[in-house]
C-alpha cells in the first residue's frame, strides 16, 4: 500500500510531476488514478445508454444534447483518452518493471490467493481497449464497413431531423455477432473492474482492515451490475423487447 509519508519522502529533492512518471510509486498512483475515472465514465456513460429502456424520443434528445454541447463532449473524449493512454501506459511499463525484477517465473505460475480477475489484468485491459476502438468506429465514427447493415447509420433521421440514435443502436444490435462481441467485451471489462477498482483505492492508501473487505466485495458487486445494465442492450434488442417498431 502507497501512504502519504512514502511519496512525500520519496519525491523530496526531485521533482514530483517527474517523479510520478520514473518511479513504479508515482505510476501506481497514475494507474490507479486513471483507473477510478474511467470506472467513473463507465458508470455515467451506462447511465446514458440505460434511457434506451425509455421512450426513443428520450435516448434521441440525449444524444442531441451531446452533440449540441460538443466543446463539453470533446473536453471529456480528451480527458478519457489521456486517462486510457496513462492507464495501459503505466500497466505495462509496471508489469515490465516486475517482470525484469524476476527474470525466473514461479515454478507455480498461478498462485492460489490470485484471483482469475488479477491474474489477467493486463490481457483483459488490452483487449477491452480494442474493443473500445472498434465500438467508436461502429457507433461514434459510424464507419460503413464496421456496421455490417445495409443502412448507413448517418441516414437515419428522426421525424425532427436529427440522428436517430435510437434505431441506430436497435440496427447495429439487430447483428448476432456485434451484440455477442459486445456482450464479451463488456464481461472482460467488468472482470478488470472487479479487481481493478479494489487495487486502485488500495494503491492510492485509501484501503484499511476495516474498510478493504468492504470495498473489494463492492467494487465485485457494482462491476457486476454494471455487465447487467449493458449486456440488457444488446440481448433487449435481439429479443424484440427493444426497437421492435424500427423498420428491419
Amino acid at each position: 500500500m502507497i501512504s502519504r509519508h512514502d511519496f512525500e519522502a520519496d519525491a523530496s529533492g526531485m521533482n514530483i510531476l517527474s517523479y510520478l512518471f520514473k518511479s513504479s510509486l508515482g505510476r501506481k498512483y497514475i494507474m490507479a488514478a486513471s483507473g477510478l475515472a474511467l470506472f467513473a465514465f463507465v458508470i455515467g456513460h451506462l447511465l446514458g445508454n440505460l434511457q434506451i429502456f425509455l421512450a426513443p424520443e428520450v435516448i434521441n434528445r440525449y444524444a442531441q444534447f451531446l452533440k449540441d454541447n460538443i466543446e463539453l463532449v470533446w473536453g471529456a473524449r480528451i480527458g478519457l483518452l489521456g486517462c486510457i493512454a496513462l492507464h495501459i501506459w503505466t500497466a505495462i511499463s509496471l508489469s515490465a518493471d516486475n517482470k525484469a525484477a524476476r527474470p525466473v517465473a514461479y515454478a507455480d505460475a498461478t498462485p492460489p490467493a490470485a484471483s482469475m480477475a488479477s491474474r489477467t489484468m493486463l490481457m483483459s485491459g488490452l483487449i477491452v481497449f480494442f474493443f473500445i476502438l472498434y465500438h467508436l468506429l461502429h457507433f461514434t465514427v459510424q464507419v460503413e464497413w464496421v456496421n455490417g447493415v445495409e443502412k448507413t447509420f448517418h441516414s437515419l433521421k428522426t421525424a425532427d431531423g436529427h440522428h436517430d440514435v435510437y434505431s441506430m443502436v436497435v440496427i447495429g444490435f439487430r447483428q448476432p455477432l456485434v451484440a455477442l462481441c459486445y456482450v464479451i467485451a463488456v464481461g472482460l471489462l467488468c472482470l478488470h473492474l472487479s479487481h481493478g477498482v479494489g487495487a486502485s483505492f488500495q494503491s492510492l492508501g485509501l484501503k484499511n482492515k476495516a474498510w478493504g473487505p468492504v470495498i473489494d466485495t463492492a467494487s465485485k458487486v457494482v462491476s457486476f451490475l454494471i455487465f447487467v445494465g449493458y449486456a440488457s442492450i444488446p440481448l433487449a434488442v435481439l429479443t424484440g423487447i427493444v426497437g421492435d417498431s424500427v423498420a428491419r
